[in-house]
């Protein structure tokens, strides 16, 4: 146990995707069955341990510590794993003369029951040590935040087993921890797990950005272009019966879009965006589509409500034949005919934009046609379906970010690594007559700043303190002090459950204005007449 506990700490403090990649990859190699495939599978999120929850830790905790102090102590520290791994009871001789295997952990807690859970969870971290607490913890709770995805997971398996990542991912929704087949397969051992599930995963093709100069090497006539629809990337896969939708990483989303998986009969693979309304009349905002996701049921009435339907950009299987390793120019031409036998309320596809030259799709870019849309997709004419994010195939040219200047209102402590800072900043503009503004929240961000600028922001979150609210600080902010933030959006919603009224899409800090006062942040009427455009 101490092993994987030993293994989350060195993934937290390993800031660069390569260290995290050589942990991993020493980690399979030094660990023995089950162990490390149940630790890909807390990594991945595929491992359950339905009798634990959150609520019932801090239950356990609070029983043996004054809950305040327990309070505190959490506002401090910022994790809760590491809070209760560190303030937890230690009965001295109660731990235990040999170190528990991740497995025994694992095998205890899935045999209990939601009664005897409590017990069974409250033994284990009185036989620990802390660290091995810690992992304890962690894995009951389910949100590691150890830096790592499960796709970077997935290329840690590939480079450890020397193997090319789409062959794991192609494999990965017909496999089930702890994995043995999987690993004596990378081992050499054994041969590749055959493929025994229907409707598996096909590995998704990415774009990259269009950089400085990248146009200028370029041919429009070798490129397609495409609306980028903002909603999320998904496939949907329907064979010998069964029918998945999976997310651009891989994850089984069919669940809260029944209504789109039962339109889905046909033997096919589709690449496409998910969105909600009627593709023949109106297709609703991100904020429409985000009343579905990460559901587990859903309700008819907000399937009526929101709708789910799916913009068709590629076809990469029909049938028993794979159309991945032929030229763009012919899938596209076989999806159109595909799409058109397809219920058209839940699939259509998504149409080409025409230009002549690069000015002209900038222009087009700049000013699209529909509020969702945010820039144009290029696509070579003869570019296979390639797993990953080949340079030059696919490029993605978003449309510039909107600004607005906003005052920083209330902050709170991050968490891992920024549990000691204040790193979450909740911002907001004026609105009122003049001479009676106050300022109210629109958005809240936790990134776009250097680690300098956090420090900055820090302390001057510490010294301007006027307020608190648990472990949120009110900073003081008025028509005379206040820290102005540059905000970067991608776009507005309307919001009935912000006092403002408005919601904002992927908001960031994109500059610290020390140079500005309060009183020359923007107004809510900025926003708003974004919104009206």
């Amino acid at each position: 146990m101490n092993r994987f506990a030993e293994l989350l700490d060195r993934l937290v403090l390993t800031p660069s995707r390569n260290g995290k990649l050589t942990l991993l990859t020493d980690y399979f190699r030094s660990v023995e069955d089950p162990d490390r495939g149940l630790a890909l599978a807390a990594i991945t999120g595929d491992l359950s341990i339905a009798a634990v929850k959150p609520a019932m830790l801090r239950m356990l905790v609070t029983e043996r510590m004054d809950p305040v102090l327990f309070g505190y102590s959490y506002d401090y520290v910022g994790d809760l794993a590491e809070t209760v791994s560190l303030v937890w009871p230690q009965t001295p001789g109660h731990i235990a003369n040999r170190e528990p295997t991740l497995g025994e952990v694992v095998a205890k807690l899935q045999a209990a029951s939601r009664s005897d859970g409590p017990k069974v969870l409250a033994g284990l971290l009185d036989s620990a040590g802390i660290s091995a607490r810690f992992a304890i913890i962690k894995l009951v709770t389910g949100g590691l935040r150890i830096g790592v995805s499960a796709r970077l997971a997935k290329q840690a398996l590939a480079d450890f087993g020397k193997v090319d990542v789409a062959e794991i991912e192609g494999l990965w929704h017909g496999l089930s921890p702890p994995y043995t087949d999987l690993f004596a397969w990378l081992e050499g051992k054994a041969g590749k797990p055959e493929r025994t599930a229907l409707a598996l995963f096909r590995p998704v093709m990415l774009s990259n950005p269009v950089g400085d100069g990248d146009l200028d090497k370029l041919d429009p006539a070798d490129y397609a272009a495409e609306w980028k629809w903002d909603g999320i990337r998904v496939q949907a896969v329907a064979e010998g019966g069964v029918h998945r939708l999976y997310s651009r990483t891989g994850d089984d989303v069919s669940g809260a879009f029944p209504d789109l998986a039962e339109a889905m009969v046909f033997s096919a693979t589709l690449d496409g965006e998910l969105l909600v309304g009627d593709p023949r009349q109106a297709t609703g905002t991100f904020s429409d589509l985000q009343q579905r996701l990460n559901r587990k049921t859903v309700t008819p009435k907000m399937q009526q409500q929101y709708p789910a339907f799916m913009r068709c950009y590629d076809l990469l299987q029909l049938g028993d034949e794979d159309l991945r390793g032929l030229p763009f120019r012919e899938r596209r031409s076989r999806l159109e005919g595909f799409v058109s036998t397809l219920d058209p309320s839940r699939f259509d596809l998504s149409p080409f934009v025409d230009f002549a030259d690069w000015q002209t799709l900038e222009g087009l870019r700049r000013a699209p046609p529909h509020p969702i849309i945010e820039g144009v997709m290029l696509k070579r004419w003869d570019s296979p379906y390639l797993a990953g994010r080949p340079k030059g195939p696919w490029f993605k040219w978003k449309r510039d970010p909107h600004t607005v200047d906003a005052v920083l209102m209330y902050a709170q402590r991050g968490h891992g690594k920024r549990s000691s800072f204040y790193s979450d900043y909740t911002f907001g503009v004026w609105s009122g007559a003049e001479g009676e503004e106050e300022l109210v929240p629109v958005g809240k961000a936790y990134f776009g700043f250097t680690d300098e600028e956090l420090k900055q922001i820090d302390k001057y979150v510490r010294d301007n303190t006027v307020e608190r609210f648990g472990p949120v600080r009110s900073v003081r902010a008025d028509r005379d002090n206040g820290l102005v933030l540059e905000v970067a959006f991608e776009g507005l919603n309307r919001s009935t459950r912000h006092k403002s009224g408005v919601a904002m899409r992927f908001p960031r800090i994109s500059r610290l204005r020390w140079d500005k006062p309060a009183n020359e942040a923007d107004h809510i009427e900025t926003l708003q007449a974004l919104l009206d455009r």
